[in-house]
Order: structure tokens, then sequence, then C-alpha cells
């Protein structure tokens, strides 16, 4: 139920974009045609070709003819000949002009299967009782559409077997089989509700999701980015660590496209800090240099990781940390605080004084006033034991 409502949430989430895109195409190059010839009273089996990938409907056409009569035009040409070959995958009555060629007097009933063993079982008892479609009636010709809700399409096979029996009492008489399949342009990408169903079932599982509220929302984007960058065949095939990175770089599109960059960013933070906090000081500052090296550039991690590089007495690795912060912004007061801080413990106290003094009237962005914010994190630091004999004159500036 719960994937099932994901697929739900993706319909809706992508028929927009499908809608854009060419609904497909008949596949003239991959085509069935072939010709038997049957004595009189006989049954014979044809075989269609392979069904390409995003077939989920064909036509065809069959033709009874004598010894001395010719096709006139072949099904393809036929097709490539209606203006809108969409027409007749929607039912009309374009399917009447592909039977509108030379046939003779001759007939044939015939039936289609699914699997080549109930085909064989036709052949040899003449009964039809396992066939997805059967004409009875002999007929001389005939052109028909089996669309995607048809018995014999509705499963996406990747074959058909077309048995037929001759209705000829005394003549021999030739059959001529087309098949043309319709590509589904977004079935061809090969993401059928199965494989849709089983990404959705890992993407929730995913370590970027157990960090979201959103997981449904995020799974169901993060398959649409996928299916948009890579049909399911190539995603397939890819190796371990190939699939990892493809993933991981469609996640940040995912959470740009989303709005979500800054919320994912924060709950790291609050997960690594609160395990730094209760002294699991290694996994905090684990957790924020992975997210740090995977790319994410938020300033509120490079504070929280600089806070955490300081109250461990780690203070070169903090100094080159806001170096690199430098890059992503001067004007963020996350990154202005973190670096008073460490401008303090690293001997440049002239350079905090400036900056604890230039900001103490401001809020940072989550509306906290900066003066409470950097007396909270001075009073930690003083517990942690960093020494450092300005302190008192820092407190006494920001009071």
């Amino acid at each position: 139920m719960y994937i099932r409502s994901l697929l739900v949430a993706l319909s809706l989430f992508v028929s927009p974009l499908w809608a854009q895109k060419a609904k497909g195409h008949w596949d003239t190059m991959r085509t069935t045609s072939e010709t038997i010839e049957v004595r009189a009273g006989e049954r014979k089996m044809i075989k269609t070709n392979a069904f390409p990938e995003g077939t989920n409907e064909i036509v065809y056409r069959i033709t009874i003819m004598d010894d001395n009569q010719k096709l006139a035009s072949s099904l393809v040409s036929v097709l490539k000949a209606i203006p809108d070959p969409t027409g007749i995958s929607q039912g009309t009555a374009g399917a009447v002009f592909l039977a509108s060629t030379v046939s003779g007097n001759d007939k044939a009933t015939f039936a289609v299967f699914l699997d080549e063993k109930a085909a064989k079982t036709y052949l040899t008892t003449g009964k039809p009782t396992q066939a997805c479609y059967t004409q009875p009636n002999p007929i001389n010709k005939e052109a028909r559409l089996l669309s995607a809700t048809h018995g014999c399409m509705k499963d996406a096979p990747e074959t058909l077997w077309f048995v037929f029996q001759s209705d000829n009492w005394l003549m021999k008489q030739k059959i001529v089989l087309e098949v043309v399949p319709w590509i589904d342009a977004q079935a061809a990408t090969g993401w059928n509700a199965d494989r849709k169903a089983a990404f959705l079932k890992l993407a929730v599982k995913r370590p970027i999701a157990f960090y979201l509220s959103q997981k449904e929302t995020f799974s169901v984007a993060l398959l649409q980015q996928v299916m948009e960058q890579m049909n399911f065949e190539t995603y397939h095939q890819l190796r371990p660590e190939e699939r990892e990175l493809f993933l991981e770089k469609s996640e940040k599109a995912v959470l740009k496209e989303l709005g979500l960059e800054a919320k994912y960013a924060q709950k790291i933070h609050d997960q690594a800090l609160r395990l730094f906090l209760k002294g699991k000081t290694k996994e905090g500052i684990e957790q924020f240099e992975s997210a740090i090296q995977s790319g994410m550039q938020d300033p509120l991690l490079y504070a929280g990781l600089s806070y955490c590089y300081l109250r461990t007495k780690q203070m070169t690795k903090a100094a080159t940390l806001m170096e690199q912060a430098s890059a992503l912004s001067s004007t963020d007061l996350r990154l202005q605080l973190a670096l008073a801080h460490v401008y303090l413990f690293t001997d440049r106290v002239s350079e905090a004084k400036a900056l604890y003094k230039k900001y103490v009237m401001q809020n940072l962005p989550d509306g906290t006033p900066w003066k409470v914010k950097a007396l909270l994190d001075i009073r930690e630091f003083e517990r942690s034991g960093l020494p450092n004999q300005d302190l008192p004159k820092i407190k006494r500036l920001l009071e």
C-alpha cells in the first residue's frame, strides 16, 4: 500500500512532463513480415519477432492469397502513408484502411497465443482454449490493433505466436502475416510499475532520506530525476560504485529542486551537534566532515564543525576550515561568528573584538540575537577549559 501510494504520487508528479514529450511511434524497423504456405486443412505457426522495449500495442495484417496473387503494399508502407499514426492507436477508422489491399478468395482461421507451448497444443488439438485472441470465422484478410488493454498485450509480452488453419478443402494457400509494434515513449525507458516500486522502496531507505521529514516527496522526485537521466537498462548495468555516485548527484539536484537544501543541512547539523554534545565527539565531528566533503556548502555546517573543532582544541583545523568557508559567503553571520571565535583562540584577538562588536546588535538567520549566541558559545568554551585571558573582556563587550 505504501509503495502504491508513492506510485500514485509519481503519476501526478510526472504527468505534465511526459505530456510534453512524444507519446510514441510505430517501430517500422523492427517488424514481423512472414509468408507461409499452408496445405488444405493444415495448421501452421508463426512466431513474431521479439517486441522492442516499450511495446504496449501492435497492429497486424493478415492476407490470404493463392499462388497467383501478390500483396499490394506492405503494412509498413501503409502505416507511413497515414499522416497521424497515433489515430490508429486510438482506435479510429484508419484501421479499415490497413485491410484495403488485394486478397484472394482463399480463407483461414487463426488464433494468437502468449506462449509457445499453448500454440503447439493448438497445432495438435485444434482447440484454442489458451488463446488470447481467436478468429473462428474464415477470413481472407484482417487488420486489427491489439491495444495495451487487450488480453494479448496487457502484460507486455516479448513475442506472440499466431497459428493459422487453412479453410481450403483442396488447394494450398499462402498466408502473409505482418506485425508492427507501437512503442510507448515512457514505457520504452524500461521503467515499468514494478521497477519504479522497487526503486522507491530503496529510495526511502537511503541515508539522505533519514534526515528528511518529506521522505515520500523526495523519493518520488528522485525517481523522476533518475528516469530523466537514463533508461532502466543503463541504470541497471551501472557498477555499484557508479550507481552510488550517480544517485548522490541526483539527490543533490532533487534537494535543490524541492528547496530542501537548507532543511537537509539543518537536520545534519542538529544530528551531528547532538552526538557531539552527548560526548560522542568523534561521531559528531565525522558527520559534519562527511557532509562537507560530500559537497554540501551550507554555512551552518561549517559553523557547526568549527565550533566542534574549537571545543576539542583543534585550533589549526578550525582556522583552515574557516579559510575554506570564506569562499562561501562574506556576509553570513553564522560564518562571521565562527570566524570571530577562531580569531579569539588563534592570537588574533583584535580582529575577533572587531567582529563581535560589529554584529553585536544583529540577529542570526534563525532569529537568534548575535550576542546571545556568542555568549552561549563563549561560556561553553570556558567549560571546555579553553585558555584565553581575553574571554572576560569579550563577555563584557557582548553584555
